[in-house]
């Protein structure tokens, strides 16, 4: 699993910035291997090791935890200052996008995706269905559409009703299409300013459908 992680924002970092936690294994044969830099260690025990660090693949913060094994873990962690570099460098390369309540408060979000929850619960994430940079929807005359985050200038929300304006100009409108058949909350996440590298979530940002009456995207 540590293995399938090891993707990083490590080829885009640039000198100055501190290289955070790097976590590495000690091999069969007596070779250092490092499985992963540019992380931050949340937790440490007998039984495991959890991280978090920036997967380009899914362009946000995510969370990996590794099962001790009989070959140890050896974690070279960083400084406070590190980890604060660190997190400015994952802010970078996630999607960034102001979020407009009901009330009219707007928050700068950063490394933004969406997630799904148990209705107003604080339970656990439903894991079936995995986090997304996309909005699922559903058009006039059932047509279906998934559209990345990448292509949208705005979303206007109703609720469960968008109105999405592209890059390009054009608009489209529609229901968002929730992918599974469960009761389900839908929250816009990510990390602002006061995010706390030391946390053990990949966010301090967390907002329903039904709280969000715009959402703005910078490119």
């Amino acid at each position: 699993m540590g293995l399938v992680a090891v993707a990083s924002a490590a080829a885009l970092r640039p000198a100055s910035v501190g290289r955070a936690d790097t976590i590495s294994q000690t091999t069969a044969t007596g070779r250092i291997q490092v499985l992963q830099r540019d992380a931050i260690v949340v937790k440490q025990n007998s039984n495991s090791l959890t991280y978090k660090h920036f997967d380009l693949k899914e362009r946000r913060v995510v969370t990996v935890t590794l099962a001790e094994m009989s070959l140890p873990y050896h974690v070279q962690k960083s400084s406070a200052s590190e980890r604060q570099s660190i997190v400015g460098l994952w802010k970078k390369f996630g999607f960034v996008a102001a979020v407009t309540d009901i009330s009219g408060a707007t928050t700068k979000v950063y490394d933004a995706y969406l997630d799904f929850y148990p209705p107003g619960g604080r339970g656990s994430l439903l894991e079936s269905v995995p986090p997304r940079t996309s909005f699922p929807l559903l058009v006039a005359g059932g047509a279906a559409d998934d559209i990345d985050f990448e292509k949208i200038l705005r979303v206007e929300l109703n609720n469960h009703h968008l109105k999405i304006t592209f890059r390009e100009g054009s608009a489209k409108e529609g229901e968002f299409l929730t992918p599974t058949n469960q009761p389900v909350e839908v929250r816009f996440l990510g990390i602002t300013d006061r995010y706390d590298p030391s946390s053990e979530q990949v966010f301090d940002f967390a907002l329903p459908f039904q709280k969000i009456r715009k959402i703005e995207f910078e490119h």
